[in-house]
């Protein structure tokens, strides 16, 4: 069966349909742009959940568009058969009559204000030089031409290119006749960078001042949208902008036309000839709630019928994950106190936490404490919206962790900053102990070590496991076999020593339900190594001297008993 090629990337509407590419029908979303008819309308979703391709759309539907020549350019046929073209004369009226500023700021994470003003200002250039054609007669004023070239020639200093989507609008009015429909992509990346890097009072003000002069005193202006991840707040860059809608994942309206619908989402497994694989495609990339609507991650689900349509058994991935670095996550995790630990736990373990929500944040605030900082993530797809309630002006939402994609970035970033912070660790004083048979600094070592660490495992024995076998492969001189075939099953861990004379170490771990249980679950682990004669294996390698380590954990307590030989047990625990 021949399959329509999947648009991994494509972010530009014309391309998308006029090569026969996969496309999930949102032009219901210029009816409800349209219906609400708000001249300046802010769309702030996460990052990969289609903003750049229904700018694009917007743009190829209302553009009267013309080629560097000046010939009429005709995109009608990019809407046939969508949903749009069945919604009336009312709304199909429109196709073609405006024209159209189209610019994005994702190029403006720049590591200096100057570096960023010429990404932006050659983003500026390109939109005037595809506007070229209204130099061709004499609608507008030589000196108008004049400053139109400057613009498109990058010949006018940083400080011009605020007011210059202003002038551009002026001169699109003047030569169609019609008001200008703006579409600014991307919006809060150069604010994003600008904080990152030590240049944010800067470009507040050049955003300021731009968006100050193309939507606030604009006389040309037919309406406006706007996207971005996160609300800036309207005393940052907004000043006065009364015309200003904002639709944030909290608001009602438009949630379906950024992500995938359930029913969307069922129809491409079924278009690509996989629905066995919907109920795992919907544990990792589902969960999200943009007002009351559920939606899948587009840019994820994408890639996973692209990974399983000819190989339905391949693994899932965390596609989103590739797509930033999430250091949001690590800041999180560094940041956290105890509390913050608690609740992180709380979450990755499936679990909710309720916290208040501030959506006119600035990036220069998110790391001023931790709720400007769960909010961030919240806004940005890090969490789901469960339930909301209102009390003393102020939103509570309770949020989740929304599927398994997003609870991989969490395990993986808990687990890179848990081994950094091992690192740190002297693990000599651990080393010491076991060889000098110290249960109770071996107990208070491994306490400490847990006890720094954000738990994801839900204590399986196979984490005590790998965590202890991580730090005790660092003793030096040693051999360590970790469950190795010996007797009549599998010892967990076993220390070797170079030479034979020396004392070889047996260690048996297991779980304890209640703290009150581990000194007997720990004497069962001594047990189990006798039984089962796990000491075979080093006593038929020529070692005399064996050390066995019972060790029970329940949660970040243990519990250590030491046995050498058959007799002369010792222990030490913590509760």
């Amino acid at each position: 069966m021949d399959y329509k090629p999947l648009p991994i990337g494509y972010e530009n509407f014309n391309r998308l349909i006029s090569e026969d590419y996969y496309y999930i029908d949102k032009t219901l979303f210029i009816k409800e742009l349209l219906d609400n008819k708000t001249m300046v309308n802010l769309f702030t979703r996460p990052r990969r959940f289609g903003k750049t391709l229904t700018l694009s759309m917007l743009k190829y539907f209302f553009e009267d568009a013309y080629d560097f020549r000046g010939n009429k350019e005709d995109y009608r046929q990019l809407f046939d058969g969508m949903k749009i073209m069945e919604a009336g004369e009312r709304y199909t009226k429109h196709m073609g009559k405006y024209p159209v500023v189209s610019l994005t700021l994702k190029s403006g994470k720049q590591s200096t204000f100057q570096s960023c003003m010429k990404e932006l200002r050659n983003y500026f250039a390109l939109e005037f030089d595809r506007h070229q054609y209204i130099l061709r007669d004499d609608c507008l004023s030589e000196e108008e031409k004049k400053r139109f070239r400057d613009y498109m020639n990058l010949k006018l200093e940083a400080e011009d290119y605020k007011y210059s989507l202003k002038f551009l609008c002026d001169c699109l009015k003047k030569w169609h006749g019609k008001d200008v429909i703006v579409l600014l992509d991307e919006y809060d990346v150069p604010l994003e960078g600008a904080y990152h890097y030590g240049f944010y009072a800067d470009m507040v003000d050049f955003i300021r001042e731009l968006f100050g002069s193309t939507l606030k005193i604009n006389d040309s202006l037919y309406f406006a949208v706007i996207t971005g991840c996160l609300r800036i707040s309207k005393e940052s860059i907004f000043t006065g902008l009364n015309n200003l809608r904002i639709n944030s994942i909290m608001t009602k309206n438009y949630g379906e036309y950024f992500g995938f619908t359930e029913d969307e989402t069922r129809k491409i497994c079924d278009d690509y000839q996989i629905p066995e694989n919907y109920e795992q495609l919907k544990n990792w990339y589902n969960g999200y709630i943009f007002g009351n609507t559920n939606v899948y991650n587009p840019w994820s689900t994408i890639q996973y019928i692209y990974d399983h349509y000819r190989t339905p058994d391949e693994f899932p991935m965390s596609y989103w994950a590739n797509t930033s670095s999430n250091a949001i996550v690590r800041t999180l995790i560094e940041m956290a106190d105890r509390k913050v630990k608690d609740e992180i736990e709380v979450l990755i373990a499936g679990g909710s936490i309720e916290k208040p929500v501030h959506e006119d944040i600035t990036y220069d605030e998110i790391y001023d404490n931790m709720d400007n900082l769960w909010n961030f993530m919240f806004f940005t797809g890090y969490f789901k919206k469960i339930s909301e309630r209102f009390e003393d002006v102020q939103t509570y939402v309770t949020m989740k962790i929304p599927n398994q994609e997003v609870m991989y970035i969490f395990k993986n970033k808990i687990r890179t900053w848990f081994d950094a912070k091992l690192k740190k660790r002297n693990p000599e004083i651990l080393f010491n102990a076991v060889v000098n048979k110290k249960t109770d600094i071996i107990r208070d070592e491994i306490t400490k070590m847990l006890y720094v660490s954000i738990s994801f495992y839900d204590y399986y024995e196979n984490f005590y496991h790998g965590f202890l076998a991580g730090i005790l492969y660092g003793m030096g001189d040693y051999v360590i076999k970790s469950n190795r075939e010996s007797g009549n099953g599998r010892t967990d861990l076993c220390l070797k020593p170079v030479s034979r004379f020396q004392t070889a170490y047996i260690f048996e771990f297991k779980i304890a339900k209640k703290v009150s249980d581990l000194e007997a679950v720990a004497e069962e682990a001594i047990r189990q190594i006798n039984d089962k004669k796990y000491d075979i294996e080093v006593i038929n390698d020529g070692y005399e001297n064996i050390v066995k380590y019972g060790i029970a954990f329940c949660g970040k307590d243990c519990y250590v008993m030491m046995e050498q030989g058959m007799n002369n047990t010792d222990s030490a625990n913590c509760s």
